[in-house]
């Protein structure tokens, strides 16, 4: 378990398990902070906290000590780039600014380091972008630095992290989620400030970033050092000797939609049948150990009676009677739909009325209107719409499709309106307004599939495209699910079928097929279609030697895998249609006879 949990007891008892404890590190992390240009260890049982460690011995220049009060240079040249070191950022445009900032400031040496390594990293990050390399990684990569955070697309993260791990990269300027689920070690890890954006850190995640130094079997110690500025010091000593925080059951966070969930996965999976049976399965969970902590005012059994009211006034559930008149809960058609569908009980109801809504004048001449009916609702809160931009985007669209974007409540005298600046009368449900603003987002790039373009285009970064695209993507795939169970909404099934398919790959169409093919990416399927590998049966029957030969950057064990991957796909296509085959040819046994 994590060390980073204040009451593993509560889960002891919920899992029913034995607790062993152990301190062992395998590697000593010694904990520092930096004020002015002093370094004290962090010892709680001190009465100040701090001990006295060592003064900084990196001689500035004044135009350097301007750039730089932090010292992060002068911390981060005592271990780069014989050893590694990660920089926590309270915001991505600080990680992106001071990886920059860093390179300005290092000695030219740090460009002969793992030279040729850092060039291709840079070849492979350029295909990854299908021709587009970050400004900021082209500038910091050759001195072996980078940033990770959530702007970054999944094959860029990837890449970072292969490179750092490999040595090719000596240091990572980064937000706080790498410092959950990602295991990169490093020598030693400075804290630029004791924030995550605006908010002072917690215990457990001081302790998560922390944790990262010290790197097993490479380094006999891990470093970490936390930069304080002298207004923060009390907060910091505060933060140093607090307990670890306590994890809590989720089931009541954000209005009890866990709670709502649970109990209808129980009644539309028919463990239960009864408000006594729900309440019996509620005992089993983590919850039921911490009510008192968790839910002082109401008990287990109230939260189970109100759920299950709640579920009943959202037609969720229903009660019926049985043989011996004892009172059963049922799911409705609609609760079916949304269990089935894995759809958030928040947006249920708002969903079956933009599904029954969009039957009325569904356009069809374009992908817009079913785009806009598959963007996640709970990514709506993310995305402030640039209103210049959206106007120019709006005022692209068809007379078919500004007349559909007015039909769901977004007129294009509203968007002007904003977009000059003035003041707008008319009331507008601006969820709405963001979520046609998203749907343009996809609909832009289901039209070109340049994820680049798209991002620079809508300013946005490109991490936050394709996260919204594979949302929508899964989202498109629970709706469909959805609509599945309803007979009234039976012309989406082909619809969304089609359209789910299209955003899960999210290239021209021709591509598609490729796609399917493991280690096949957008850059290699269009490497493999422009090579004459048009089809799955193409690259089944494809020769490894003649594709190494063919497709830039392709090496023989990546070559064998694709065919053997195209292999597999043809071999369990065949043997679907052949099981249809069968059963169209097996004789009934009901056959009428004499």
């Amino acid at each position: 378990m994590s060390a980073t949990l204040g009451n593993v007891g509560d889960l002891q008892t919920f899992l029913n398990a034995e607790n062993y404890t152990n301190d062992f590190r395998p590697v000593e992390l010694k904990e520092y902070v930096k004020i002015k240009e002093s370094i004290y260890e962090v010892d709680p049982r001190e009465e100040t906290c701090f001990s006295f460690s060592r003064l900084l011995g990196f001689k500035y220049s004044s135009g350097m000590q301007k750039m730089d009060p932090d010292h992060i240079i002068a911390l981060a040249t005592e271990v780069i780039p014989q050893q590694s070191c990660l920089i926590f950022c309270a915001t991505k445009k600080n990680c992106e600014n001071l990886a920059g900032m860093i390179c300005k400031y290092l000695n030219k040496v740090f460009l002969k380091h793992k030279e040729a390594e850092k060039a291709t990293l840079l070849g492979e990050l350029k295909s990854s972008g299908n021709g587009s390399l970050c400004p900021v990684l082209k500038k910091t990569v050759p001195f072996g630095l980078a940033y990770h955070h959530s702007g970054l697309t999944s094959d860029e993260r990837k890449l970072v992290e292969e490179a750092y791990s490999s040595g090719v990269l000596c240091l990572l300027t980064c937000t706080s989620t790498l410092a959950a689920g990602i295991n990169l070690p490093a020598r030693r890890v400075i804290l630029r400030s004791p924030y995550v954006a605006t908010e002072f850190l917690k215990r457990s995640q001081y302790k998560q970033m922390v944790g990262r130094a010290g790197r097993a079997g490479i380094d006999a110690m891990g470093e970490s050092i936390l930069i304080l500025q002298d207004k923060d010091i009390n907060m910091a000593k505060k933060l140093l000797s607090a307990p670890m925080e306590k994890c809590y059951s989720n089931l009541l966070h954000d209005g009890g939609r866990g709670l709502f969930s649970l109990v209808l996965s129980f009644i539309g999976l028919k463990i239960t049948t009864t408000v006594e049976q729900v309440r019996d399965f509620m005992k089993g969970t983590l919850l039921s150990v911490q009510e008192a902590q968790v839910s002082p005012e109401r008990s287990l059994w109230d939260l189970t009676v109100e759920s299950i009211d709640t579920l009943k006034q959202k037609s969720l559930i229903e009660v019926s009677a049985d043989v011996n008149n004892q009172s059963i809960l049922q799911i409705t058609r609609l609760g079916r739909a949304t269990f089935k569908g894995s759809i958030d009980l928040s947006y249920c109801d708002l969903l079956y009325r933009d599904l029954s809504k969009g039957l009325e004048g569904l356009l069809l001449n374009s992908f817009l209107h079913l785009v806009y009916l598959v963007t996640p609702y709970d990514m709506v809160n993310q995305c402030k719409p640039d209103w210049m931009i959206y106007f120019r985007q709006f005022t692209n669209l068809s007379a078919a499709e500004q007349k559909m974007a007015t039909a769901v409540g977004v007129p294009e005298s509203f968007v002007a309106r904003k977009a000059a600046g003035q003041s707008v009368r008319k009331s507008v449900d601006i969820v709405v307004v963001n979520r046609l603003y998203l749907a343009l987002v996809l609909y832009s790039l289901l039209k070109e599939t340049n994820l680049w373009n798209v991002s620079d285009r809508f300013q946005l970064t490109r991490g936050f495209v394709q996260t919204l695209l594979s949302s929508a993507s899964a989202f498109g795939s629970s709706v469909l699910h959805f609509t599945e169970e309803l007979e009234e909404f039976w012309a989406y099934k082909a619809l969304l079928s089609e359209l789910t398919r299209r955003l899960t790959y999210c290239v021209q169409a021709e591509l598609i097929p490729l796609m399917e093919v493991a280690g096949v990416m957008e850059h290699r399927a269009k490497q493999l279609y422009n090579a004459g590998y048009k089809t799955l049966a193409h690259l089944a029957n494809a020769d490894p030697q003649i594709l190494v030969q063919t497709i830039e950057n392709l090496f023989k064990r990546q070559a064998n895998q694709i065919i053997a991957s195209a292999k597999m796909l043809i071999k369990e296509k065949a043997e679907a249609l052949q099981e249809e085959v069968d059963d169209l040819l097996m004789l009934p046994s009901d056959i009428p006879s004499l």
